[in-house]
């Protein structure tokens, strides 16, 4: 099949939005649309959504991706998927969907985390790699035998959350190794589900879905999801894998020694290895490259701070100067650009929802300390940037011992497109950093669905002859020296006040 004449569809179901891609047979992105999906809180650390609901955002991003491109549906030779690992979603022996489909950050399983670990942490580990804690499909399971045991008695068979979306497309029920590693139910030894760890929690291996490649091709558009998504019937569709592993891949690392740092709601930090690296609570995932593994670890609060400071702060700038959300992001970028490195010593620490790597201490609090009258608006923005690059050093120094030695880096995720920002990072860490031209999951999936098809010949051809980088940051001398004396500032007061964090959260627990 000649690359110049095909179009490849990737989707990807994102924590609050479904996202279809369409690229050429070079990479090239010709088109891609959104669309809304609603995450439901019904209690306190709980997060769900209605897989109907992604349904009917797949059916309203693909048409809308299309137009943009100037394509017809029979114009796509390939469909690729991907979604978040863990969430969870159980039909019944209808096919009708149980319950709500329990997500990756719910947190109710926490009981149930602790039981298991109990129970069986070091076996857990040992045959799927990772411990166990709330946001893994594996304690998910627990809580529903423990509290919606009528629900999990009708389930008859189990779909992690882009197999789902896959099934509704194709009509057939498989998932692929990440992602069964993902659910924490997986055998790394055999490469298949774990009948030792299923058995913790009762569930039958006739219920868990047959394991493939992410590039094996599981079936085509049915006819009933091609007039109700705009696909032609009959293209040919390829399992893909989960979020993290196609986005890894699709930003171009294939190699051991090759990483990532992600700017987006969290910050991420993967790196490539050969064979897995076992080092919990740091996840460990095999790659799309077959043998291969990589690494996850990264902070709570990135993105999501900086969002936090336009609506809280900027709110009124923005009102006056007539801004929208993102030309008040493109303002605060530039602020943070007139700002000397070091926001004339104030510093903040990024911890808003508690703490990941390095420090897995949900007490943390956000700061911003060194507040003198010289400060204003700009400064916040420059700290902000630069605290969220500590936060991602420290990640870093933490990974140094647990893996191979780094010698790349891809910038990705939302945050990459401020040159401000990428500049911060690569300063701070000391390390040129290569934003991808294409860095983003629904282009990995897009990219494993051409692998699928045989427009590329293996994983690695498909990167050497798609992945671009658009832009790189190499790190200043001087700026990178500076920034490492603040960085120590940076940790030492993240020592000092860890202890008053725990004092502040007892203290206004305790006056509930």
């Amino acid at each position: 099949m000649s690359a110049r004449e095909v179009f490849l569809l990737g989707i990807d179901l994102g924590a609050g939005s479904l996202k279809a891609s369409l690229i050429d047979g070079h990479g090239r992105l010709r088109g891609e649309a959104s669309a809304p999906v609603a995450t439901r809180t019904p209690r306190q650390g709980w997060s769900e959504q209605d897989p109907e609901d992604w349904t009917r955002a797949l059916c309203a991003a693909v048409p809308a991706a299309l137009a943009h491109a100037g394509l017809v549906a029979g114009d796509v030779a390939a469909v690729g998927f991907s979604a978040g690992a863990h969430s969870l979603v159980l039909l019944d022996a209808e096919d009708r969907v149980v319950r709500p489909a329990i997500m990756w950050n719910d947190q109710r399983a926490g009981a149930e985390s602790e039981a298991l670990h109990a129970r069986a942490g070091p076996m857990i580990v040992a045959t799927s790699l990772n411990r166990v804690n709330p946001t893994w499909t594996l304690a998910m399971l627990a809580w529903l035998r423990e509290h919606e045991p009528r629900a999990l008695a009708r389930a008859r068979r189990l779909f992690l959350a882009k197999d789902y979306l896959r099934f509704r497309v194709s009509g057939t029920w498989h998932s692929d190794f990440s992602d069964a590693v993902g659910a924490l139910m997986a055998d790394a030894a055999t490469g298949g589900w774990s009948a030792e760890i299923c058995a913790l929690v009762n569930w039958p291996l006739e219920r868990l879905p047959p394991l493939v490649k992410p590039r094996d091709v599981v079936g085509k558009v049915t006819a009933e999801a091609a007039a109700r998504c705009g696909l032609a019937a009959g293209t040919p569709v390829v399992c893909g894998s989960n979020d993290t592993t196609v986005e890894f891949y699709g930003a171009g690392a294939v190699r051991a020694g090759q990483a990532a740092v992600k700017l987006a709601t969290a910050a991420v930090f993967y790196t490539a290895t050969n064979g897995p690296s076992v080092h919990p609570p740091v996840s460990c995932y095999p790659h799309i490259i077959p043998g291969m593994y990589y690494t996850a670890t990264g902070t709570n609060s990135c993105a999501s701070a900086h969002r936090w400071l336009r609506d809280e702060f900027f709110s009124p700038f923005a009102e006056g100067a007539g801004l929208d959300g993102d030309q008040t992001f493109a303002a605060m970028d530039a602020m943070a650009g007139e700002v000397a490195p070091g926001a004339e010593g104030l510093v903040f620490h990024p911890y808003m929802q508690g703490e990941r790597g390095p420090y897995w201490d949900p007490l943390l609090r956000a700061d911003f300390i060194g507040l003198t009258l010289r400060h204003g608006r700009r400064h916040f923005v420059r700290a902000l940037y630069e605290g969220i690059a500590f936060s991602v050093r420290d990640v870093i120094e933490a990974a140094k011992s647990q893996g191979p030695a780094v010698d790349e880096v891809f910038l990705i995720g939302g945050g990459a497109r401020s040159a401000v920002w990428r500049q911060i990072v690569s300063d701070v860490i000391g390390m040129e950093v290569k934003r991808p031209g294409n860095g983003d999951a629904s282009f990995g999936a897009a990219l494993i669905a051409g692998v699928g098809i045989g427009v590329f010949a293996d994983e690695r051809a498909a990167v050497e002859r798609c992945v671009t980088v658009r832009e790189q940051c190499r790190p200043d001398p001087a700026r990178h020296a500076f920034y490492s004396r603040l960085f120590e500032v940076y940790r030492d007061a993240q020592k000092a006040l860890a202890p008053l964090d725990h004092r502040l959260h007892d203290l206004c627990a305790g006056s509930d």
